[in-house]
């Protein structure tokens, strides 16, 4: 296309596209960056030339991957105040933000690896978990059910913290009860 757009992909194409995202999720978790793509490609349950055709190169597949986990962290946000009360929404979330991270823990050398070699596989990635941060703040705030003093900021700052200490599958029971805590924390007083 003359103006670098690119066309939306077929039915088929996006669900082939979206299983390779997921298959290399769970791979990458597992192996790191000794993960190979015809593993990723036999997951998924396509053959390695659709792999390869959609992500040419491992870096390009695990800079689409890690995206996409922010995509779908952030895309929870609206889905999960419609369903459940504000407080219960942003508790859900953060249990969300452990998977995300656990996933991305597997990914870490790589992604380190990509923006070493000058691309930037987080870019606004940090802007759009601070905007689902503020999203869930700003409606338990409104609802009454945690404290205003504290910004969505030093919520994120936390979550950083807990995700820095308790990343591990291994850690995932501490994980949640640092996330209980700081949750407790936050609800509003009476």
């Amino acid at each position: 296309m003359a103006d670098g757009a690119q066309r939306p992909l077929r039915a088929d194409a996006r669900r082939n596209r979206d299983k390779i995202l997921a298959a290399a999720v769970r791979v990458f978790a597992e192996e790191g960056l000794d993960a190979h793509l015809e593993r990723i490609a036999k997951e998924a349950g396509v053959g390695s030339a659709t792999l390869y055709r959609n992500f040419p190169t491992c870096e390009v597949l695990i800079e689409a991957v890690y995206r996409n986990e922010v995509a779908q962290l952030c895309d929870a946000v609206p889905e999960l105040l419609a369903v459940k009360p504000p407080y219960e929404a942003l508790r859900a979330w953060t249990r969300l933000f452990l998977d995300y991270v656990t996933a991305k823990s597997g990914m870490a050398d790589a992604l380190r690896a990509i923006a070493a070699a000058g691309s930037n596989p987080y870019g606004h990635s940090r802007e759009m978990i601070q905007a689902a941060v503020t999203t869930l703040m700003d409606a338990c705030a409104d609802a009454g059910t945690i404290r205003t003093d504290i910004s969505a900021t030093d919520m994120g700052a936390a979550l950083e913290g807990i995700a820095l200490t308790s990343a591990g599958p291994d850690q995932r029971e501490r994980a949640e009860r640092l996330l209980d805590l700081t949750l407790d924390g936050l609800t509003a007083r009476m």
